[in-house]
């Protein structure tokens, strides 16, 4: 194409940029920056182009290079508008898929570059790294899912969470060993979550991102679904696709650090823009990666926009926010010596804690049908309570305790668990002080950590008697639910991300059983409001008894919001059938068994109740009448009280 500026000369009368927009952009309180910076299709005096702005205060010059000129880095200069910092001009005759990036000449120290759009809303295919200008129209047909999806995403309805690596899901073996398009994951992933029973997706970042071994978390492109799988109009085919089959999705999102590739964000005009210049504060040592300036206004703008786009323009239902930990500690892997204190002397980054109230009051003000989740793993308080309170203002944290006490309790031998039990019921202790998810994620099955199921001891029935175990004590606890891909056919290797899912496991019995459990403890979680609608209430939860560590047996009542709503679950955590165990009640009358995990068709011995109990008025655990019950080996019933 032609390198000549007359073809298509810039045009700096043409803005998308009020006065208004750089008042809230500098104030950092903007929220729909998308709509304002990159590359937008616009038609201006009946001649159709692209309007490109970009921030580069520190900028010398700034020009746009890409197809339409043959990537001249002199031809297409954009002009500043005023003092915001913003760089801005009309480029006539360019269309949709034209590549393109930011050439910037710095004022600082000679340096120069070619820069990725920070708003680019598609990008080339990894290693290439160009923008691409791109119309992101689209016809949405999941109306009646959004109507009612405040319901769904409530914390009194129930939410089982399958989180999903986009990339090695599943592969096309006869075609290169590829990974799945958004549309061809589509319809299989919607079908697998209808036939398991889960209630939302969690896809791991689908934001752009050069290395495709950081799975998303080192991102370039953050308001950009990554080329790999397709169009940002085919991620939204699986987002609408997902919708109407009444599943919810949920993104990872990283607003705590970013990679140092040259096109990125880093350094982007010569000076630490998005970055702290002080690696003490802007390097992050464990991912070798930059951190955000959350005191810099232009900077919160950025990144509360983003939060926001994805749940405006895709539709998406929560925004899980990865490390926050990370972002509220100063000292966070660091050493003495190597970090900064904040004003007052402590190790909290204050202008992360004001950066994640405002943003969470931001969305739910925007879309209170929404939710947004703290992967948190310390006790910093009140995370999942409101800012005016003196909380953080998320919806939900990752129970992070949970998941460690759990499985270090489960990876002891069962002759030995009874010197561990309170590693089962410390929970308690503090389950109510947030609203949580009990997660079962990828973390736990990676990097030589083993699968889930071969954390479990002994040979290989009570593995996957351990691992069912596993799973009906984690969907009988209060709170949300999230496992991860693999979890449900009960992988024997750890998770490989230039892999998949061992679906040809499925061919087994027990593997094959495993996965009936799971459908059955999701079903069974969605349908009995007894193990959902109080999962953020201590009213929800109640010991029969918590102190049976000879026998490593735990019982324990859920309960509804409706007296008839109440569910009796008892955990057996040795591989010994207990027969006669007698379990005090709350009414008298018939407990019909409608879960075990022990039964035939999860692969289990067929231990069990023979459908259920009568109550006797036999005085036991401080109440009037009990039941007599035979507890499966590693195994776990769910009663539910009948008339």
């Amino acid at each position: 194409m032609s390198s000549s500026t007359t073809a298509n000369p810039v045009r700096y009368d043409v803005s998308l940029l009020s006065d208004d927009d750089i008042h809230l952009f500098n104030e950092g309180t903007h929220l729909d920056l998308d709509e304002k910076l990159g590359a937008h299709l616009i038609e201006r005096d009946g001649i159709a182009g692209v309007y490109f702005a970009v921030w580069a205060p520190d900028a010398k010059t700034v020009s746009v290079v890409g197809m339409f000129n043959d990537w001249n880095k002199t031809s297409h200069e954009l002009r500043p508008r005023g003092s915001s910092g913003i760089w801005e001009g009309f480029i006539s005759g360019v269309g949709s898929g034209t590549l393109y990036k930011y050439h910037i000449e710095s004022r600082v120290n000679n340096y120069s570059v070619d820069k990725a759009d920070p708003f680019g809303a598609f990008f080339e295919v990894a290693p290439k790294t160009a923008s691409i200008v791109w119309d992101l129209s689209y016809e949405w047909n999941d109306d009646e899912y959004l109507q009612y999806r405040g319901g769904r995403n409530s914390l009194t309805a129930p939410m089982s969470i399958y989180e999903v690596h986009l990339g090695s899901w599943k592969r096309v073996a006869e075609d290169g060993w590829r990974s799945l398009s958004y549309r061809e994951m589509a319809e299989q992933l919607s079908e697998h979550c209808k036939k398991l029973n889960f209630t939302h997706v969690e896809f791991m970042p689908v934001m752009e991102h050069p290395f495709f071994g950081s799975w998303g978390y080192q991102g370039t492109g953050y308001y950009a679904p990554t080329s790999r799988y397709g169009t940002p109009q085919d991620f939204k085919y699986l987002v609408d696709t997902l919708h109407q089959n009444g599943i919810g999705v949920i993104l990872d999102w990283v607003p705590s650090h970013f990679p140092n590739d040259e096109h990125g964000l880093g350094y982007f005009d010569g000076t630490h823009l998005y970055e702290h210049a002080d690696p003490r504060q802007g390097f992050h040592p464990d991912w070798k990666s930059y951190i955000f300036n959350f005191g810099r206004n232009e900077v919160r703008s950025f990144l509360l926009s983003n939060a926001i786009f994805w749940l405006k323009e895709y539709h998406i239902d929560a925004l899980r926010v990865d490390a926050v930990a990370s972002m509220l500690y100063l000292d966070y892997s660091r050493k003495d010596g190597e970090w900064i204190p904040n004003e007052f002397g402590g190790r909290e980054n204050l202008d992360a804690i004001s950066f994640m109230r405002q943003l969470n009051r931001s969305v739910y003000e925007r879309f209170p049908d929404t939710q947004t989740i703290a992967e948190e793993s310390t006790a910093w308080p009140m995370v999942s309570r409101p800012a005016h309170l003196g909380g953080l203002g998320f919806g939900m944290k990752w129970d992070m305790g949970w998941m460690h006490d759990t499985l270090r309790y489960m990876a002891h031998e069962p002759i030995y668990r009874k010197y561990h039990h309170g590693e089962l019921t410390f929970r308690t202790v503090y389950a109510f002080n947030e609203n949580y998810v009990l997660p079962l994620s990828h973390d736990e099955v990676v990097h030589g950590k083993g699968s889930l199921l071969n954390k479990m001891p002994g040979d290989d029935w009570q593995k996957f008697a351990s691992l069912r175990l596993l799973y009906g004590y984690m969907y009988a606890q209060p709170g949300k639910k999230l496992l991860f891909m693999g979890a449900e056919v009960a992988q024997w290797s750890e998770w490989q991300h230039d892999g998949e899912v061992q679906w040809d496991l499925l061919a087994q019995t027990e593997h094959a059983g495993i996965q009936r459990w799971v459908s059955s403890l999701n079903g069974y979680y969605r349908g009995e409001p007894a193990l959902h609608e109080l999962d953020c209430e201590p009213q929800g939860f109640e010991w029969i008894d918590a102190n049976d560590s000879q026998s490593s047996v735990l019982s324990f009542l859920r309960k509804g919001s409706q007296p008839e709503d109440q569910v009796i679950v008892v955990a057996n955590f040795t591989p010994v059938p207990r027969y006669d165990y007698r379990v005090g009640v709350p009414k008298p009358g018939f407990w019909k068994e409608i879960l075990n995990s022990d039964a035939t068709e999860h692969g289990g011995s067929g231990h069990g109740n023979l459908g259920g109990v009568e109550s006797a008025r036999i005085p036991y655990h401080g109440r009037p009448n009990s039941i007599n019950l035979t507890l499966p080996p590693l195994g776990i019933v769910f009663l539910k009280w009948e008339s």
